[in-house]
């Protein structure tokens, strides 16, 4: 099974090859799916200060039943923090908010704050929240890190000065939005993606080629997304706080043909409907 499955991250880390997203989760309900993940046999849990479920996340895994050594959680720091003092203070307040004596994953969320998506240059920025992160991983607290929505001008401007590279960038990428070319880039840094939104937060289950293809397989739409994402060489991070679509989500041992997964690379959406009011899914 997939959940039995790890890469191995640039430090050697092993991290769980199918993770569990907490994007809309309400904190009152975090704790409970996390736990049900886990029961299911996820190891990999990701959530994020700006998620506003921390708390939550942290009570799920401590209460989990399962050692916290066997379990990869991963946050991400608050795309608004461009400085160094506020990104330590950060740092230094999601570990007890939770709960844990460390992090395997902590990451900058984006480049830019959200009120300025794609917009102008946070350069010297995110080089300050990149040192504390760095710190952080030499204190133990963090055990790996990384970043979020970087794109490669992004990811140039961190590896210029850095210490210790990024071991992760987390990214939109599913059918229909393939950033290939970062894809490509991140790979020959030995930078691992992580691909949320997986089945473009719904949109797939609209398109009726890729709903075609899926009943070829004798599979669900979602189970196709989280494959294809599989054979991209990333990590799916499909969000759910149902445990039958935690279930149905793991369920991809099958393999996409390559015809197929050609098929799918070359798809675009840029229509997320309602959820298009959210930077990540603006088109910017």
């Amino acid at each position: 099974m997939i959940l039995n499955e790890s890469y191995t991250l640039a430090n050697g880390l092993p991290i769980p090859k199918l993770g569990l997203g907490t994007w809309f989760i309400p904190d009152g309900d975090a704790a409970q799916a996390v736990r049900d993940a886990v029961s299911i046999g996820y190891r990999n849990i990701d959530t994020a200060q700006a998620y506003g479920n921390e708390r939550g996340v942290g009570e799920g895994v401590r209460s989990s039943g399962i050692p916290r050594e066997d379990l990869f959680v991963s946050s991400k720091l608050a795309a608004e923090i461009k400085d160094y003092s506020a990104a330590v203070a950060a740092i230094d307040g999601s570990l007890p908010l939770m709960g844990l004596d460390y992090l395997d994953l902590m990451l900058i969320h984006s480049p830019q704050p959200w009120n300025d998506w794609r917009g102008g240059s946070y350069a010297e920025g995110n080089r300050e929240a990149w040192r504390a992160l760095e710190e952080a991983h030499q204190a133990g607290k963090l055990r790996s890190i990384g970043v979020s929505n970087f794109e490669q001008p992004d990811l140039e401007n961190i590896l210029s000065s850095c210490t210790v590279a990024p071991q992760v960038n987390q990214v939109l990428l599913h059918v229909g939005n393939t950033p290939a070319e970062l894809l490509t880039y991140c790979m020959e840094k030995d930078i691992l993606v992580e691909a949320y939104s997986p089945i473009a937060h719904g949109e797939m289950l609209k398109n009726t080629d890729v709903t075609a293809m899926a009943e070829r397989y004798s599979v669900t739409v979602p189970q196709l997304c989280i494959r294809y994402t599989l054979q991209l060489g990333t990590v799916p991070l499909p969000k759910t706080a149902n445990p039958e679509h935690m279930r149905s989500n793991a369920q991809v041992d099958f393999a996409i043909s390559d015809q197929d997964m050609d098929t799918l690379r070359r798809l675009r959406i840029s229509d997320y409907g309602s959820y298009s009011k959210f930077p990540v899914f603006s088109g910017k």
